[in-house]
């Protein structure tokens, strides 16, 4: 079966189900998009490594990427090989320099290892027949890149400036409240791009 490969174009939140985000993948040479609906923490664990916002302490993903590197495995690709009722499946390709092994993943799980990884993604036909969606055009990237996370209506945050809402942010992730990071890193770059 030939695999089609994808990249990661970004987040933005899920219209449709409450703290979660829409992973946004795209063909590498096509204008089919994969969404994939993920949790907060997934979403965060791409984000933080995509925008190379420190924490305190690894997170799971950086603590088997930590893992995986100190006993030699290789991270070859990851592959999301099965649609089936609303849900995807994926499969890390990995070797220990003797033996490639396939294992099984949550899609979010093996995205947040991919980006971690820096190893290619794809998938087959199947899967962007099944849940692709065909763009006529290229989405918004800025809105994607920033995760499209909407900023606390509630808090004012426009009578901070930009080095105390990045003295909050940093706080923020020190007091492991990587949600409310998120939205300080969106309200720092609105302010920074008008």
């Amino acid at each position: 079966m030939e695999k089609i490969p994808l990249k990661l174009l970004g987040m933005i939140n899920s219209q449709s189900q409450s703290g979660a985000y829409t992973l946004i993948l795209g063909e590498t040479d096509g204008k089919r998009r994969l969404p994939i609906l993920i949790n907060t923490f997934e979403a965060q664990a791409i984000l933080f490594h995509i925008e190379q916002i420190k924490i305190p302490r690894p997170l799971t993903h950086d603590l088997f990427k930590n893992f995986s590197d100190t006993f030699g495995i290789e991270f070859r690709e990851v592959i999301i090989s099965k649609f089936a009722q609303g849900i995807f499946y994926a499969t890390l390709v990995c070797s220990d320099g003797i033996d490639v092994k396939e294992i099984d993943s949550r899609t979010s799980d093996a995205i947040a290892l991919a980006v971690r990884f820096n190893c290619p993604i794809f998938t087959y036909e199947a899967v962007l027949t099944g849940a692709g969606v065909s763009v006529d055009e290229e989405p918004d990237i800025d809105q994607l890149a920033t995760g499209g996370v909407d900023v606390d209506d509630e808090f004012d945050y426009n009578k901070f400036s930009i080095s105390e809402l990045e003295q909050m942010m940093h706080e923020a992730i020190e007091h492991e409240e990587y949600e409310k990071a998120s939205q300080l890193r969106d309200v720092i770059r609105k302010r920074k791009s008008s």
